[in-house]
């Protein structure tokens, strides 16, 4: 007999667990998760202002580079880029533009576009409203003071970003604009394997994501590395490395 209430009791204590932590989860105060809405569909609810991938129809395709300015690779990717005269997009960190003035005064000096990618490189679907406008207006704040305007473009770190901040982007008169085609290339590939990722997804009008810039002890190499055949295999098969306002027909400036 007594086994059988320790064990309804201990069912009764399940049970009332259970229920308690679906009311957590399900409460305001839960700690918030990204949407779960997929790319595809804000891209198709935010028409023009969250951006995967521009027309079909055309053979132009932009090469974009996160997590900027980096002494260690960004040079290497911009000697790269002007030896095969291209213009690409470089989304850059606030943090990292106030250690690193000179390279983002390159980067706009030798034409390609300038994008905001956050102050510190937090996942904004994590942040409140409010501290991803503070994210975004102190990068555009030590953007301006490098090079005298502010972005219209906006990538944010990982890509994560809620319907709620795509609407203040939308009021904001921002461009954000993340990917159809990830090289991968954070993970450290090599040069072989960078090259694989890109030219088997590419298609017309399509974002490349790479990366000129990583976290201590990341190398990039594979990406320096692949660049140029990269570059090559493009033109080979008629497309146009273009910068993202080329491809999307906006300004650079917001």
């Amino acid at each position: 007999m007594r086994k059988r209430r320790y064990g309804k009791a201990v069912m009764v204590l399940m049970i009332g667990t259970i229920t308690l932590l679906s009311l957590w989860t399900n409460s305001s105060d839960a700690v918030a998760k990204p949407s779960g809405v997929k790319w595809s569909e804000l891209e198709r609810r935010y028409e023009g202002v969250f951006v995967l991938s521009a027309s079909r129809g055309s053979r132009k395709v932009a090469l974009t580079f996160d997590d900027v300015p980096d002494p260690r690779f960004t040079p290497q990717v911009l000697n790269v880029l002007k030896r095969k005269k291209i213009h690409a997009t470089f989304f850059v960190v606030g943090t990292r533009s106030s250690k690193h003035p000179d390279l983002l005064r390159r980067i706009h000096r030798e034409g390609h576009n300038i994008g905001n990618h956050s102050y510190s490189h937090p996942d904004f679907s994590k942040l409140p409203l409010v501290k991803m406008q503070e994210q975004i207006g102190r990068a555009e704040a030590v953007i301006e003071g490098i090079v005298g305007f502010n972005p219209k473009l906006v990538r944010p770190p990982y890509g994560e970003i809620l319907p709620r901040q795509l609407e203040w982007a939308k009021k904001k008169n921002y461009t954000v604009v993340n990917w159809d085609v990830d090289s991968s290339d954070w993970r450290q590939l090599s040069a072989e394997q960078v090259f694989r990722n890109v030219t088997r997804a590419v298609r017309p009008g399509s974002v490349v994501l790479m990366h000129a810039g990583g976290g201590q002890g990341q190398n990039l190499l594979g990406t320096v590395n692949a660049l140029p055949r990269i570059i090559d295999w493009l033109r080979l098969h008629d497309y146009e490395p273009v910068t993202l306002t080329e491809l999307l027909a906006i300004p650079e400036k917001r």
